[in-house]
C-alpha cells in the first residue's frame, strides 16, 4: 500500500474528517489533502503521530533533510532567472479539474453540474458527522431517525444519496444515473429544498465517465465541515460563482454581483436586524452577505429574514443550493417568477432592499400591460422600453416606513429623460426619497461595459434612533442628497477587470454615515471631487438629473509652493524645445518623402 492510500485508508477507517486528522498530527487541512494526492509528505514527527492513529506503520517517511545552500534561482536558455512558479489554492486545483468539462458539456451547464456535486458533497459530510455525534453520545438505536438530524439543521440522507456511495461508484458507467437518483431523494426527503436541485441533469448531458469521475476525486478532497470558522465549501462555491462569471462573460455573469459591490451595498445599509428583500436574487450573493456583515461585526444573523424572487429556473436553483449550504433560511417563493407580474411576497414590508436588477431590460411588459398597478401610483407608469424605473418604483413599494433600499443600476438612470423616466425620477425626488447616490468606476462587473451607480433609496429621513448591532442617531436630513464620486477608485485585478478595495468600501460608507449623523463616523464635510450634499433646490437647478459629477465638482490641486511666474516660464521652455523637435521632424518626413518619389 502507498503512502498516499494508507493515509486516506486509515482516515477514514476512523471516520476522520481532513481537518480533524490534521489537527490530531500538527498539519493543515490542506496538507492532509496533499499528503493523500501525493503532493506532499508528512514530517517524521507527524509520521510518527500518523502510525500511533492508525496502527499500523507507515510508509518509510525520510528524514527532514540537513539545512541546504540557498537555492540558486532556475534559468532558461538565455540564462536569465526564471520566477518560481505559483502553488495553485485548491479551489485553482479544483477549478482546473472542472474546467476539463468543458467541451463535453455547453458552458453555461456546466457550473450546474460542478455545483451540484460540491452540494451534495457538503450535506454528505454534515450528515456523516451528526451521525457520529449520536452513536458517540450513546444513541445509536437513533441513528437512522430524520428527526435527530433535522433538529440540528442537517438533512437526512438515505445510503444511495451520500457522497461516500457515489465517490464509490465513481467509475461505474451508470454514475450520472446514480447521481440524479442522489439528487431526487435529497429533495423530496427534505421540504427545505424543493426545487432547488437539477432533475435528471447529469443523464440528459452525457458526460464522459472518465470526466466525471475524475471531478468526483477532486471534490472528495474538499473537506467541507473542517472548521465552521473558515466557511470552505462557501468559499469554493463563491469562488466558483466569481469564476464562471469571468469566463462566460455576459451569459454567465447574469446571476453575479461583484463581491466589492454587494459589500459597499451591506455596508452602507447595515442590515443588522429586520427583514431583507431581493427581488432579482440571481444565486443569492446579496444574502450570503448580509448574513457576513451581520456575523462579522458580532451580530446575530437569526435576527434577519430573508426574502427573494428569481424569474430563471436554473439560477433560482442556484441560489436555493448556495444559501442551504450556509445555513441560511430564506424565503424565495415558492417557483421561479417573474417579479413584475407574479410577485412571490406581495404583502411584504422590508426593512432593507438590496438589488441588481437586469440593466435596462426592454419588453419587460406589453404595451396594454400592468397600467394600472398599485406600485406606480402616484407616478408615471414606467416604459415598456426600459424597467429601470419600473424596478425603483417596485423596490419603493416594498419599503417599510423606516427602510432603506441599495440597487445597482446603469449610470443612464440618473439622468434619462426617455418616455417619462424624467418625470418619475422629478417626483421622486420631491417626495423626499433619495437619500444617496454614488458613481462607481467602470470594467467592475463581468457582464457588462456599461458604467453603473448605486442608488440609495429611503422614505424616511427625520432624525431617529436605528436600532441594530449598536443603536446609532441618525440626523435630520430632510431636502438633502448625498452625492459620491467613486469613479477613480479601485484597483485593476487582471487587464479588463476592476476591484474596490476593503479602504475604498470602508471611506465610502464612513462617509454616507458621517453624513446620516452617526457619531462613530465623525463629522461630515464635502470633499471637492468626492462628495457633496445638496439641497432639494440645487437638484432642482440641475433639471433633477443625479449624476455625481453635477454636484462634486473637481478635485483640489495640491499647492506645492512653486510660484506661478516660476511654473509658467517652466512650462513655456518646454513647449519651446516640443516645437523645435516638431520642426525637426517635419524635416525628416519631407527628406523620406522626397526619397520615395512623394516630394513636393
Amino acid at each position: 500500500m502507498s503512502q498516499l492510500e494508507w493515509i486516506r485508508t486509515g482516515r477514514k477507517a476512523l471516520g476522520l474528517s481532513q481537518g480533524k486528522l490534521g489537527k490530531m498530527v500538527g498539519a493543515t487541512q490542506v496538507l492532509v489533502s496533499q499528503w493523500e494526492t501525493g503532493k506532499a509528505e508528512p514530517s517524521p514527527e507527524q509520521g510518527a503521530k500518523l502510525t500511533e492513529l492508525f496502527g499500523n506503520p507507515a510508509p518509510k517517511v525520510e528524514p527532514a533533510a540537513k539545512p541546504a545552500e540557498k537555492p540558486r534561482k532556475a534559468k532558461n536558455g538565455n540564462g536569465r532567472a526564471v520566477a518560481p512558479k505559483k502553488q495553485k489554492s485548491f479551489e485553482q486545483t479544483l477549478w482546473d479539474t472542472a474546467d476539463r468539462l468543458r467541451g463535453s458539456v455547453e458552458s453555461s451547464e456546466y457550473k450546474h453540474v460542478v455545483l451540484s456535486l460540491i452540494f451534495l458533497k457538503f450535506i454528505s459530510d454534515k450528515f456523516e458527522e451528526r451521525r457520529r455525534e449520536i452513536i458517540a453520545e450513546g444513541k445509536e438505536a437513533y441513528v437512522d431517525m430524520v428527526e435527530f438530524y433535522t433538529m440540528k439543521n442537517v438533512f437526512y440522507l438515505s445510503e444511495e444519496s451520500r457522497w461516500s456511495f457515489i465517490q464509490k461508484n465513481a467509475k461505474q458507467d451508470d454514475i450520472a444515473v446514480k447521481i440524479d437518483t442522489a439528487l431526487h431523494t435529497v429533495e423530496k426527503n427534505n421540504k427545505s429544498l424543493r426545487g432547488a436541485l437539477p432533475d435528471n441533469y447529469f443523464s440528459r448531458l452525457g458526460i464522459q465517465v472518465s470526466k466525471l469521475a475524475a471531478l468526483i476525486d477532486s471534490i472528495d478532497n474538499i473537506d467541507t465541515v473542517a472548521d465552521k470558522e473558515e466557511d470552505v465549501v462557501g468559499r469554493v462555491y463563491e469562488y466558483f460563482l466569481g469564476k464562471f462569471a469571468a469566463t462566460e462573460g455576459k451569459g454567465g455573469g447574469e446571476f453575479y454581483t461583484p463581491k466589492c459591490v454587494v459589500n459597499l451595498i451591506a455596508e452602507m445599509i447595515e442590515p443588522f436586524r429586520g427583514k431583507i428583500y431581493d427581488p432579482c436574487c440571481g444565486s443569492g450573493g446579496m444574502f450570503v452577505q448580509s448574513v457576513k456583515f451581520v456575523e462579522s461585526h458580532q451580530g446575530n444573523k437569526k435576527d434577519v429574514s430573508i426574502y427573494g424572487q428569481e424569474l430563471t429556473a436554473t439560477t433560482y436553483k442556484l441560489a436555493k443550493m448556495n444559501l442551504a449550504i450556509r445555513g441560511i433560511a430564506t424565503n424565495l417563493g415558492d417557483v421561479p417568477a417573474d417579479t413584475f407580474f407574479r410577485d412571490q411576497h406581495p404583502d411584504l414590508k422590508a426593512d432593507f432592499i438590496m438589488a441588481n436588477p437586469p440593466f435596462n431590460l426592454d419588453q419587460w411588459r406589453g404595451a396594454d400591460e400592468l397600467l394600472d398597478d398599485p406600485r406606480w401610483s402616484g407616478y408615471d407608469v414606467p416604459p415598456t422600453g426600459n424597467a429601470n424605473y419600473a424596478w425603483i418604483l417596485h423596490m419603493i413599494s416594498k419599503l417599510s416606513e423606516n427602510g432603506v433600499a441599495g440597487f445597482v443600476l446603469a449610470n443612464g438612470s440618473m439622468s434619462t429623460n426617455t418616455r417619462g423616466e424624467g418625470a418619475i425620477r422629478q417626483k421622486m425626488i420631491e417626495n423626499d426619497l433619495v437619500d444617496c447616490m454614488i458613481a462607481l468606476p467602470g470594467q467592475l462587473f463581468y457582464t457588462t461595459q456599461i458604467p453603473v451607480c448605486l442608488w440609495f433609496i429611503t422614505k424616511n429621513k427625520k432624525a431617529q434612533i436605528i436600532e441594530g448591532h449598536s443603536d446609532s442617531n441618525h440626523r435630520d436630513r430632510q431636502g438633502e442628497t448625498l452625492f459620491i464620486d467613486a469613479r477613480n477608485m479601485g484597483m485593476m485585478i487582471d487587464r479588463t477587470h476592476k476591484e474596490l478595495t476593503s479602504d475604498d468600501i470602508a471611506e465610502i460608507a464612513r462617509t454616507y454615515h458621517a453624513w446620516r449623523g452617526e457619531a462613530k463616523d465623525g463629522a461630515y464635510e464635502d470633499k471637492p471631487g468626492f462628495c457633496k450634499v445638496a439641497t432639494l433646490e440645487e437638484i432642482k437647478a440641475n433639471d433633477f438629473v443625479l449624476t455625481p459629477g453635477r454636484y462634486v465638482g473637481a478635485a483640489e490641486i495640491a499647492d506645492d509652493g512653486v510660484p506661478f511666474e516660476e511654473k509658467m516660464a517652466e512650462l513655456t521652455q518646454t513647449l519651446y524645445r516640443q516645437m523645435d523637435e516638431s520642426v525637426k521632424l517635419d524635416t525628416e518626413i519631407r527628406k523620406n518623402l522626397e526619397v520615395l518619389g512623394y516630394g513636393g
